[in-house]
Order: C-alpha cells, then structure tokens, then sequence
C-alpha cells in the first residue's frame, strides 16, 4: 500500500483546525472569571457552559474512538451481530440514569470533582483509595484509544502507527494544557460534527459497491457469514446481562461525566445536558451500526481487500477504517478518516483533562497541600496534563493489552466506585469503615473471578464457566454484578456496625482511629479547605436552610443528612449557640 501525501495533508488541515479551536477556547478561559479561580475555570469550565456547547461535549464523552470502532465490530462480529452492540443503548441509558438521579444533588452541591462529596464525607484517605480505580479507567481508557487511533490511521495513509500516535497525543494534549474544559467543549464541537458528517458521506458509498449484498437481507439471512442482526444464546443472556449493566451503571461513576455535569450553569441544566447526550449517543452510533452491518454484507474477495475476511485476518476490530478504505472511494475515505480520529480525540482529551482535575484537587490541594494558591494548583494541573497525556501514550506505544487493562479497571469502576457514590449521596449513615470494607470486598470478588483478556485464570469457579480457546476459563455468571452488589452492602452494613458498637459504648472512642463516627467534625472533613463555593451554587435548588451569619461556607453546605447528625451533637449545640 502506497504513501498517500492526500490523505496525510487532510489530517494535518483537520489537526490544525481542532489545535486552533483549542487555543482560541484557551483565551476565552483566560478572560472568563476573576484571577482567582483559574484553576476551577479550567476544571468545570467557570460553570457557565450553555445547552448547545454542553450537548455537544457531554455526548463527545461517550462518543468517541472505541465507541465508533467498537460498535461497527460487534455488528460485522458473526454469531454477536446487533444484538451484542450494547452501548449505544447501554451508554444512553447511562446518561439518562445520571440526569434523573445523581446530576441534580452533584450540581447543586456545587462540588468540582466527581471525588470531592468521597472526600467530604469518608475523609482524605477514601478519597486517595477511590483516585486509584478511577485514574486506572482514565488512562486506560485514554491509552487504548491513542493505540485504536495510530492503527486506523496506519490502514488508510499507511504511515508509522507509532509517529500518527504521537502526533494525535500530542494535539490533544496541547490544547488541553493550555485550555482546560474549555479547549476540550469548543474542539468536541468540532470533532463531534466531522464525525456526524464524516461517517453519513462515507455510508452511501460503501453501500453501493458491487461486493456489497443488500444489508436488509444479510440482516436475517446467511450469505457471506451469520446474519448481522445476531442472537443471544441461551447459555449467555446472564452474561449479556452483567454486560448491559455494567455499561448502564458502571458509565455513570466517571469523572469525564460528571466534569460536563459540574460545568453547567445550574442543576437543571446539568440534568437536561445528560437527557441531550443520551439522545445523541444513539444519534451517533446509526451509521457505526449501519459500518458494521455493510462490512457483513461484503464478499471481501471481490474487493482490493482480497481473501481471506477480515474476521479470518482478525482485523475484525478494524472493520470501520477497513469500509472506509476499501469499499469508499479514496477522497471519501480520506474524509471518514478525519471523522475517526475526531472520534478518539474527542475522548482522549476528556480523560486526560479527568485524571489531572482529580489529581491536581482532590490528591495535591485536599490531600496535602491545603493552603496551596490558586496559580500553583494551575501549574500542577498542567504538569499532570501533560505528565498523563505522556503516560498514555507510552502505553499505547508499549502495551500490548491495553484494551483488557481498560475492560479491568472500568470494571473496577462499575464495582467498586459505583456503589460508593450510591451510598454516600443516597445512604444515611454511611461512614469510612463500611466505604474501606466494601471496597475491598468488591475488589477481592472481581480480582479472583479472571480476565480472560490479561490471561488472568479466576479463583472462584462460578456456575457456567468453562475454558476458552486459550485454557483460561471464562465466566457465564453474572460475577461482576455480584461483586458491585457485595461492595454497596458490604458499605451499609459494616457502616451501621460501626456505628453501632461506638455510640452504644462496646467499643471506646481511641478506637476510632478513622474519626468517622466519634469525631464528626474530624480533621479528615477538611475543615482548612473549601468544597463547595456560594456563587457556584443555585440556592433554589438546594434544600431549605436557615441562613446564619455566624456559619462558615463548610458547615453551610455540608450534606447534613449523609453525615446523619443527631441533634444532641456537642459539636452542633455548639456552632447554634453562636
């Protein structure tokens, strides 16, 4: 395959425009707010975001490179087919499930970080534990769509994966550097146009190649492989389920989600943002779906693709770029390929800008640097920006499973952050000791129950497992959601416990060494360090308080209700005396 110079300046024009929308979006950040509070206007975007610039970036979250790629491959997959393509509706149902229930107390509490209530009620340690999983998800994620990218552009302009990764990251990471929320909103409206338009122009074509057989007959009938449409075996519907909720619950925990949600100028707007992705998530995922089902319908050995499939060469994984080059005609397939790499940009961006908010607030200022100013919290999010935007691309580059590192720690996120975030904004009573024991619950259950994708053998044999090609036995018991549901539990009940044994005296109070019962208003609530700010804040829709002058912004806003506060409190008695 040839160097082609048409396609290489077509990605350099569509790199240079996304690179100067980032910028221009860095000087709006710069002239949005008071000097003292960059650091928050690069975090959540001065919380001024609008409907149209927030619909866009809310459904880039989800929509992008593995989202595009993934669910093409799962329709031309034989035997899986439509009918396995589960996040566009896994994902949608997602961001309906955070607008109707975790949007509106998230936003109106005024928090910055999707850690931040962790932190405020389970204390600075908790909040260092739950960092972990969800870092691993950003990067893994961030790392497996930089390598998705560097191999698609590779098919198409046959140029060196290792040099189109490099210069993708470093794109993303430029104008996330030096933008923050803003630079990544104003580029994934962008990039979330080229791939609406990109991917709609190449579809017509790839549909009427000679090879390709008519897709509402492949859809129900054998001709090149199993019809497209897919089936559930009997034997998977409990792993198809344990699926399906993972993406419908385990897509809410994200720090990438809730970045969009805390940028909005109000809690209801937040909630109407995650109702718009939704509906723009399965929007987007329509010519993807319609990729997959041409690549099924395809007798590849009447195209230049030659013999044998690309499910027997297994680039099944490579079915979107791989219609786009070889059943499109090159200056569509140019265009498509811009459309792509929008794809993987739009989210590699957003997990980079994740992973640095969370470090940069609720690890460096919260954790150990309290009284830090606001231009030092700035530069510790840059260094990390571009600290992880370099770490993701060395994996990328080195790994060579980076994909079941993101299927592993998005579990993790699914089973351990979830039921956490359930808990400590619905669940009164929950405290630091129930958090830790259902953490490690969670993690010891999914831990020992195997990856096949790391060559991980599992420790517990659940009913239905069975060996794969590789000897590595795979579960068919719902295992993941066992493991999630153990953790939310495991969370109350050690709680309660907890609680119980101390204030009824059978155990003394040095006992508490986590101050998470005795000690209410402990150190670890971060009493030197502002959570949640006024102006930030839509008092209407918080509930009803009576405003004291004498009260600091900490105890004002503190979620009272999660701390489940009795009124005989000392501590209390004594802040209404003032």
């Amino acid at each position: 395959m040839a160097f082609h110079v048409e396609g290489l300046v077509a990605i350099v024009v569509f790199y240079l425009a996304i690179l100067a929308v980032g910028i221009w979006a860095a000087w709006k950040t710069k002239n949005t707010g008071s000097e003292g509070d960059r650091s928050e206007a690069i975090i959540v975007g001065g919380r001024d975001i609008g409907l149209l610039v927030g619909g866009f970036t809310m459904t880039a979250t989800w929509v992008g490179g593995g989202y595009i790629n993934g669910t093409a491959e799962a329709v031309y997959v034989p035997g899986y087919g439509l009918a396995w393509a589960q996040a566009p509706i896994g994902y949608s149902l997602s961001l309906i499930l955070g607008g109707l229930f975790f949007a509106k107390p998230m936003r109106s509490k005024g928090y910055v970080t999707m850690l931040d209530p962790f932190q405020q009620i389970y204390g600075k340690r908790m909040g260092g534990l739950l960092f972990i999983p969800a870092l691993m998800g950003e990067m893994f994620w961030a790392a497996a769509i930089f390598s998705a990218l560097g191999a698609t552009i590779s098919v198409i302009i046959d140029i060196n994966v290792n040099i189109s990764v490099i210069i993708s990251a470093l794109i993303a990471t430029m104008y996330t550097l030096v933008g923050g929320l803003y630079s990544v909103a104003y580029t994934d409206v962008v990039q979330l146009f080229c791939i609406f338009l990109g991917l709609w122009i190449s579809v017509p074509f790839a549909m009427s190649h000679p090879a390709v057989t008519d897709i509402g007959i492949t859809a129900v009938h054998p001709v090149h492989q199993a019809p497209w449409l897919g089936s559930i075996n009997s034997l998977d519907i409990y792993t198809w389920l344990d699926n399906f909720l993972l993406l419908t619950l385990g897509g809410i925990p994200w720090q990438a989600y809730f970045q969009r949600v805390l940028s909005s100028s109000s809690a209801t707007y937040a909630q109407v943002l995650s109702f718009l992705a939704a509906f723009g998530c399965l929007v987007m995922a329509l010519p993807a779906v319609l990729i997959g089902a041409i690549g099924a319908s395809t007798a590849w050995n009447e195209t230049a693709y030659g013999f044998p499939d690309p499910m027997t060469k297994k680039e099944a994984d490579m079915i979107l770029p791989i219609v786009l080059q070889y059943l499109c005609p090159v200056y569509i397939s140019f265009f498509g390929l811009g459309a792509v790499s929008a794809a993987v940009m739009s989210s590699a961006d957003s997990s980079i800008l994740s992973a640095s908010s969370m470090f940069a607030r609720n690890i460096y200022q919260l954790s150990f640097r309290q009284n830090a100013s606001d231009r030092e919290i700035v530069w510790v999010m840059r260094i990390t920006v571009f600290l992880f935007g370099a770490a993701a691309t060395a994996m990328a580059l080195l790994a060579s499973s980076v994909y079941g590192l993101w299927y592993l720690s998005s579990d993790l996120v699914y089973i351990i952050i979830f039921p956490q975030l359930l808990c400590v904004l619905f669940i009164k009573g929950t405290n630091t000791y129930g958090a830790i024991a259902g953490y490690l619950f969670g993690l010891v259950l999914r831990i020992t129950g195997g990856e096949p994708y790391l060559y991980l053998q599992p420790l517990i044999y659940y009913p239905g497992c069975y060996p794969d090609e590789n000897n590595i036995y795979t579960q068919r018991f719902p295992f993941k959601t066992l493991a999630m549901l153990t953790s939310f539990f495991t969370n109350i009940i050690v709680s309660y416990l907890a609680k119980y044994l101390f204030e009824s005296g059978t155990l003394p109070p040095k006992l508490d060494f986590l101050d998470a019962v005795v000690a209410r208003y402990s150190r670890e609530h971060m009493d030197k360090a502002t959570l949640v700010k006024s102006d930030n804040i839509v008092l209407n829709e918080l509930a009803p308080v009576n405003p004291r002058h004498s009260l600091t912004l900490n105890t004002t806003f503190i979620n009272k209700e999660a701390f489940n506060y009795v009124d005989s409190s000392p501590e209390l008695s004594n802040t209404e005396d003032n």
